[in-house]
């Protein structure tokens, strides 16, 4: 089957008429701002209200007003199956069990202060001289914990480590080897300093005393033995400020390169056709023990120039709960809105109806016969139909629903030859929209097309009612407009955040609010940093 495709084009101009039928758009809400300047502009001091109290009651409505209607286009929240995951590559990527294989143990007991006290200095001076060396053998950084904090706004990170030590002794041919049990721990919380954008960042590392343990793992005679009681007490108080100095760092490092990654991953380009969606970090926030990334989003053409902010969604965007799931990526419902839309652009398609659709050329010269006989005879072999696509097609969500509205002008002319038309209608079709992923993209389908509502602009044949034409019309649509546009939208939409966090396959709903991309398959997450 071919078509005789046209460029797109807006036809708002050539079709006044149309004016007339259902506008689709949604209608923007007033910003806050805007509302409370005018408010209180309106407004006078009163006698028992000075100045003062004036401005502080409109500076309030307007803090007001603003936060009531500002709302992110898109939420990425990332819960602690994530978020545990990325920091332990982080930490693999940083090295951080070789940092624990290097600390200096030998070195720090050598310069540990003795409290002032010269014996105690003379007994570990006595006591190191048996110790040729003292180092770390194994290292394991173990499964990572994150908590919500005491304070909401925080998250609190565990991270359990695992070592084996050993020294050597002339008192013993064999290493003396003890194990090294103990945690570090940090806070998450968001920056808000004025030197820059409010960020999250990795803070108060330090170790657990409750989770420090230091056992010896072999018995040897009674001198080793105590010799390593010796040692092992000399690691208690140096261990933690080992891992304070030397691992805390670390850790900071790699939170702030797995954050750094996640507003990178944010803001990969989503391709739509020609065009392009972005999104930019607004905010992040700590709820529970999620992280929760505020989105703005822009679409820009194919120059690169942006041709609509969504900085603000026009409705409250509602942030489902993760429940099981690591993730969820929340877009509202003017974003997707504006993405099918790009990828439906205004377009005219013309079609040799008795060479592409010849049975329905045939009910369609009967169904005009039923109106006009000699408009009917005049329909030849080259009779041609023209649809054009008016403006873009809106995009509507429900819990669980979504459909897709569209205007669209039709024409029919006898043959290729006639300069004008028999007549031209303007029709709403609405179509229901599905959508499926497939991998970690993200595909829409139009399922059928129904025209809701038909109506006659102009008529070379007499007047007549067009709804005597809906049932070869609605025809018409579904066999020549609906599988091009289903051909557009069969590339799908790339979803880089799944296979970024770890998932090979996507998942969608809708809410009446818009979509929620979630991981349709688990990973098996690595959950130790070992050397």
């Amino acid at each position: 089957m071919t078509f005789t495709v046209q460029g797109g084009r807006t036809i708002r101009k050539r079709y006044k008429e149309f004016g007339e039928l259902t506008s689709f758009g949604l209608g923007a809400s007033a910003g806050g701002h805007g509302l409370a300047s005018s408010t209180c502009s309106s407004l006078t001091p009163g006698k028992m209200a000075g100045p003062w109290t004036f401005t502080l009651l409109c500076g309030l409505l307007a803090t007001t007003l603003i936060q009531a209607t500002l709302s992110p286009t898109a939420v990425l929240i990332l819960g602690p199956k994530v978020i545990k995951e990325k920091l332990t590559q982080e930490l693999k990527d940083h090295n951080a069990t070789s940092i624990l294989q290097q600390l200096p143990l030998l070195g720090t007991i050598q310069e540990q202060p003795a409290g002032g006290i010269p014996v105690l200095g003379s007994v570990v001076n006595t006591i190191l001289k048996y110790v040729i060396w003292l180092k770390v053998t194994t290292a394991n950084i173990l499964q990572l914990q994150v908590k919500p904090s005491a304070n909401d706004k925080e998250l609190l990170v565990k991270i359990p480590l695992d070592m084996v030590a050993g020294f050597n002794t002339p008192l013993v041919k064999t290493i003396v080897e003890f194990h090294m049990e103990t945690e570090a721990q940090a806070i998450v919380r968001m920056d808000t300093s004025a030197s820059g954008p409010t960020r999250l960042v990795l803070s108060d590392c330090a170790t657990s005393d409750e989770s420090l343990r230091v056992q010896l793992l072999h018995k040897f005679s009674f001198l080793v033995n105590a010799l390593a009681k010796e040692v092992m007490n000399l690691l208690v108080p140096a261990l933690p400020n080992l891992v304070k100095n030397q691992l805390c760092p670390v850790i900071k490092a790699s939170f702030n390169g797995m954050y750094a990654d996640l507003l990178q991953l944010v803001k990969v380009p989503i391709s739509l056709s020609t065009d392009r969606l972005e999104f930019d970090l607004l905010s992040p926030a700590i709820k529970g023990d999620t992280i929760q990334l505020y989105l703005g989003a822009k679409l820009l053409d194919s120059q690169g120039k942006v041709t609509k902010w969504f900085n603000n969604s026009a409705a409250s965007l509602a942030v489902p709960s993760l429940d099981n799931a690591p993730f969820s990526f929340i877009v509202s419902q003017d974003v997707v809105k504006a993405a099918v839309a790009a990828m439906l652009p205004p377009e005219e398609f013309i079609v040799l109806l008795d060479s592409v659709l010849p049975e329905i050329a045939r009910r369609l010269k009967s169904s005009i016969g039923l109106i006009n006989e000699k408009a009917a005879d005049k329909l030849g072999s080259t009779q041609i139909v023209k649809i054009l696509t008016q403006d873009t097609p809106e995009f509507f969500t429900d819990q669980g629903h979504a459909r897709v509205a569209q205007l669209i002008v039709l024409e029919v002319f006898a043959s290729s030859e006639a300069l004008r038309p028999l007549f031209t209608l303007g029709i709403e079709a609405s179509s229901e929209a599905q959508f499926y992923t497939k991998g970690d993209e993200l595909i829409l389908n139009l399922n059928n097309i129904s025209s809701d509502r038909i109506q006659l602009m102009n008529s070379g044949i007499g007047w007549f009612q067009p709804d005597v034409l809906k049932n070869i019309i609605t025809e018409i649509i579904l066999s020549v407009l609906l599988p091009n546009q289903n051909g557009k939208l069969r590339s799908g939409l790339p979803v880089s955040v799944v296979k970024a966090l770890g998932f090979e396959a996507a998942e969608s709903s809708l809410t009446k609010d818009g979509l929620v991309l979630t991981p349709a398959s688990l990973w098996k997450p690595s959950s130790t940093v070992s050397q």
